[in-house]
C-alpha cells in the first residue's frame, strides 16, 4: 500500500529482494531525511500491487489499493517529480499466474489468468492482466532519457578489489548463432511521419480471400515520429532452430537460447515456445493433438509442459518419449543443474541481457546437466543486436577476459522517453493467424508499411517520437562535454530504423557544432571499438536506442564491476523532474529463496545508496533545500565507506548480509554528517546518533548474526506480510531503538 500523498521523494515499493531490503533501509532513510525537512513516501508498483489495483470490484474495501503506477505516471510529467525507482518484476505469464494464485490463497477474489479467453468476462480479465505483464512499469515512468554509468566510488572499488573472471581460450567452442534472414532485423521497414500522415493509424491483415481484419486501430502517431514495422517468419525460425540443435550436438556444446520474454512480452514467449517445440519435435509430432487438448503451451516453457503431461491419461507414455528425445538431443545449458532446471524450463529464467554477460564473464562457460561447465551455442534468433554479443565473444577469444583492475568504462545515454522503441511496442505485436498481407495505414490513408506474411509469423511495429529523439541527442552532447571522451552513436546506416534516426542525429550535431565529437557506428563495429577503448583503460559513451540501452547497461557493468546492480542510473525527465533508478534485479529470486531457507539476504543495496545521494542533491537544486544537499554529499561519503571497509553483503549464511550493510551505511552516514562543517544543526543532531551507532556495533552485529541459519517467514513471495517482513528485516532491537 502506498503512503504520503505529496512527499518530497517517492521511494517505490517493488518485488522480491529489493522489496525485502526496503523494509530495513527505508526507516533509516526516513530518519535522516526528516532532519532536513524532507519527506519520503512510497508508491506500490509491485506485481502484486498492480494486480490488486486492476480488480477493485472483486475485492473488499480493506483489500483495495489505489493505482499507484498510474499516479506515478502523471507525477513524472511534472517539474517537481523526484522518484527513486527500484527494480520491479517484468512479469512473464508464469510469474503473473503465480502471483495471482498466491493472492487468491490470501483471500483475494481475483480471476485466473485466462490462457484462452472465451467469455466477455474472461476477455475483460485477460485485457487487464495483459496490461500488467511484461514491461508495464518502465514505459509509464520513463518520461525522460537515460544516463547510466558506474559511480566513481564503485568503479574505484572494482579496480582495487577485482571480481572473479573466467579464463577464455582461443579455441573456445562458444559462439553466437542468429538467423540473419527472414527475421525482425532483415524484414524491417521504417518511415518518419509527415504532418499529413500524423494521427490515428490502423493495422490490418488482408487474407487471400480478400477479407480484412483490423489488428489494431487508433494507434496515435504524431508528426515526426519514426515508425517501424517488421516480422519474423515462423517457418524460417523453426528451420533455424532445428539447424542449431543439430549443429550443437555435432559441436559437443551446450544448447542455450537467449531472449527477453519479460520485456518483449508478446514476441519472445512465442519464439521461446518454438524453441521448446523444436527441441521436443518428435514428441509434438506424435502427440500434438493430445497435448493441445490438454492445454499444453510450449510458450510457458518446458517446466509447464512436463507438469501438464504428468496429469494426462497417457502421461507416463509421453514422458517416456520426452526422455528418449532429450537423450538424443545436445545437452541443455542449465539454470540450476542441482534441481534439473534447464534453459528451456521457464521463459523468464534466461534473460539475454543478464545471461549472456554472465556467460562471457565466466570465460564462455555455462553449466550443463551433468553439473560441469561447458562451452555453449548461444542462440539469439533475431539478428538485430546479436552481433553485439558475437563481437564480445570474439574479442574475448582473441584478447582474453577483460581485466577489471585496468579496464576503463562504457557509459550509456539511452533513448527511452515516451516508450521509445519499447521492445516492439506490445500492443502492436501480433501472432499472425492466417496467410495474407499486413498493412499499417496512416490517418490520411497512406500505406506506411506492408508485409506479406504466413500463419504463425510474428509481426510487430514500434515508434519513437520526435521530442524524445531531440532530447536524447542533447543529453548525449551534454554528457560528452562533461566527460570529454569518446562518444559513439550505435546506429547502423544499413538498418531501416537506424537510418531514420541518423537523419535526426547528424543535423543536430552539426547545428550544435559538435559533429567532430561523435562517431556513428553499427553495433558490431561499435562493440569492437568500445572493447578496444576499455581494454586501454579509457572511457566511451554508448549513445543507443532503448533495447541496446537495456543490453549494454548489463553487458559492460557485469564485465567491469561484476554486476549491473551498482550502476548510477539517472533519468532526466523531459518536464524537469528526476527519476533515479537503482540497478537490475535479475538475480533477486535466488536471493529471496536463500532468505526464506536461511534468513540470509545477499541483496546489495549499493544501487539504492547511489540513487539516494543523487535524489537528495537534485532535491536541493530544485527546492533550494541546502540541508538536503549536505545529506546527499554525506550519502556519497557513506557509500564510499561501505566499499572502503568491505561492508557489502556476503553470499553465504553466517556472514554479514544486507541488514549489516544497512547498519554500516547508517553509521557512516551519521559520522559524515557529524563531521561536516556546512550545516551546524545537522552536525549537532547526528553527532549523538553516530556515537550511539558506533557504541552499539557489537550488539547490533550480533543481533543480525543470531537470526541467520534458520528459515524466515515473510508471509508470501509476491505479496508479503508487512509485519512479518519488518520482523525479519529489522531483528536488532538496539538498532531499532536508535533509528526509531
Amino acid at each position: 500500500m502506498s503512503d504520503s500523498n505529496s512527499p518530497d521523494i517517492i521511494y517505490t515499493k517493488v518485488d522480491e529482494a529489493p522489496q525485502l531490503a526496503s523494509a530495513s533501509l527505508l526507516p533509516i532513510i526516513r530518519k535522516f531525511a526528516a532532519a532536513a525537512g524532507v519527506s519520503v513516501g512510497t508508491k506500490d508498483i509491485s506485481l502484486a500491487g498492480r494486480i490488486i489495483a486492476a480488480f477493485p470490484e472483486n475485492l473488499t474495501e480493506a483489500q483495495r489499493q489505489s493505482d499507484d503506477l498510474a499516479e506515478l505516471g502523471q507525477l513524472v510529467k511534472t517539474p517537481g517529480a523526484n522518484v527513486i525507482k527500484l527494480p520491479n518484476i517484468s512479469a512473464s505469464v508464469p510469474q503473473l499466474s503465480a502471483a495471482i494464485h498466491e493472492l487468491q490463497s490470501q483471500g483475494y477474489a481475483l480471476p485466473d489468468y485466462p490462457e484462452d479467453p472465451q467469455t466477455d468476462a474472461e476477455k475483460k480479465a485477460r485485457a487487464r492482466y495483459d496490461a500488467i505483464k511484461g514491461s508495464a512499469v518502465n514505459p509509464v515512468l520513463r518520461e525522460g532519457n537515460s544516463d547510466r554509468r558506474a559511480a566513481q566510488a564503485v568503479k574505484n572499488y572494482a579496480q582495487s578489489n577485482p571480481h572473479s573472471m573466467g579464463t577464455w581460450s582461443a579455441d573456445s567452442k562458444t559462439r553466437v548463432s542468429t538467423m540473419g534472414a527472414n527475421d525482425f532485423r532483415s524484414n524491417e521497414t521504417s518511415v518518419t511521419l509527415s504532418a499529413t500522415q500524423a494521427g490515428p493509424a490502423r493495422i490490418e491483415l488482408t487474407g487471400a480471400d480478400g477479407s480484412v481484419a483490423v489488428l489494431k486501430d487508433g494507434v496515435d502517431l504524431p508528426e515526426g515520429a519514426v515508425v517501424d514495422a517488421t516480422f519474423m517468419s515462423a517457418k524460417a525460425l523453426s528451420a533455424f532452430l532445428a539447424e542449431q540443435i543439430d549443429a550443437t550436438k555435432v559441436e559437443g556444446t551446450l544448447f542455450s537460447i537467449h531472449l527477453k520474454a519479460t520485456m518483449m512480452k508478446v514476441s519472445d514467449p512465442i519464439i521461446f515456445g518454438y524453441a521448446v517445440k523444436a527441441f521436443l519435435k518428435p514428441v509434438f509430432d506424435e502427440y500434438g493433438d493430445a497435448l493441445d487438448a490438454a492445454g499444453v503451451s510450449a510458450n510457458s516453457g518446458l517446466g509447464d509442459v512436463l507438469d501438464r503431461i504428468k496429469d494426462m491419461p497417457n502421461g507416463a507414455e509421453i514422458l517416456g518419449k520426452v526422455d528418449a528425445v532429450m537423450a538424443d538431443r545436445p545437452p541443455l545449458y542449465m539454470v540450476n543443474s542441482d534441481k534439473g532446471i534447464t534453459n528451456l524450463h521457464v521463459p523468464s529464467d534466461v534473460i539475454i541481457d543478464a545471461s549472456l554477460p554472465a556467460l562471457i564473464r565466466a570465460g564462455g562457460k555455462g553449466w550443463g546437466p551433468d553439473g560441469k561447465e561447458g562451452d555453449s551455442n548461444c542462440v539469439i534468433p533475431d539478428s538485430s543486436y546479436a552481433a553485439v554479443y558475437e563481437e564480445a565473444v570474439n574479442d574475448c577469444k582473441v584478447n582474453g577476459a577483460l581485466d577489471p583492475t585496468t579496464a576503463g568504462t562504457v557509459q550509456n545515454v539511452g533513448l527511452m522517453a515516451q516508450k521509445a522503441e519499447e521492445y516492439g511496442s506490445h500492443p502492436t505485436t501480433f501472432e499472425i493467424r492466417h496467410d495474407g498481407v499486413v498493412r499499417m495505414i496512416a490517418a490520411n490513408g497512406d500505406v506506411l508499411h506492408e508485409h506479406t506474411v504466413e500463419a504463425g509469423d510474428i509481426w510487430r511495429s514500434a515508434s519513437t517520437r520526435k521530442a524524445p529523439i531531440e532530447d536524447w541527442v542533447q543529453l548525449a552532447i551534454d554528457r560528452q562535454k562533461a566527460e570529454n571522451c569518446e562518444a559513439i552513436f550505435w546506429l547502423d546506416a544499413s538498418r531501416a530504423h537506424d537510418a531514420e534516426l541518423i537523419a535526426y542525429v547528424k543535423p543536430i550535431l552539426e547545428a550544435k557544432g559538435v559533429a567532430d565529437k561523435f562517431q556513428i557506428m553499427a553495433p558490431r563495429e561499435a562493440t569492437k571499438a568500445s572493447f578496444a577503448t576499455i581494454r586501454a583503460g579509457n572511457t566511451s559513451i554508448a549513445v543507443t536506442g532503448n533495447v541496446l540501452r537495456d543490453y549494454l547497461t548489463d553487458l559492460f557493468p557485469i564485465l567491469e564491476l561484476g554486476t549491473s546492480a551498482k550502476m548510477l542510473s539517472i533519468v532526466k525527465l523531459m518536464q524537469g523532474g528526476g527519476l533515479f533508478e537503482t540497478g537490475a534485479g535479475g538475480s533477486a529470486p535466488k536471493h529471496v529463496q536463500q532468505l526464506v531457507e536461511e534468513n540470509h539476504l545477499r541483496w546489495d543495496s549499493l544501487g539504492e545508496f547511489c540513487a539516494l545521494g543523487e535524489s537528495l542533491k537534485f532535491l536541493a537544486d530544485v527546492k533550494g533545500n541546502e540541508k538536503a544537499r549536505v545529506l546527499g554529499k554525506a550519502v556519497d561519503t557513506a557509500t564510499q565507506g561501505i566499499l572502503d571497509h568491505n561492508k557489502s553483503p556476503s553470499r553465504r549464511v553466517g556472514q554479514p548480509d544486507n541488514r549489516d550493510s544497512h547498519y554500516y551505511f547508517a553509521l557512516y552516514w551519521a559520522q559524515a554528517l557529524a563531521d561536516q562543517t556546512e550545516d551546524a544543526d545537522l552536525a549537532a543532531e547526528f553527532g549523538p546518533v553516530a556515537t550511539a551507532l558506533a557504541e552499539n556495533e557489537a550488539k547490533i552485529v550480533e543481533d543480525f548474526a543470531t537470526v541467520q541459519g534458520k528459515p524466515a517467514d515473510t508471509g508470501g513471495y509476491y505479496h508479503t506480510d508487512d509485519t512479518k517482513t519488518n520482523s525479519v528485516m529489522r531483528p536488532s532491537a538496539a538498532l531499532n531503538q536508535i533509528i526509531g
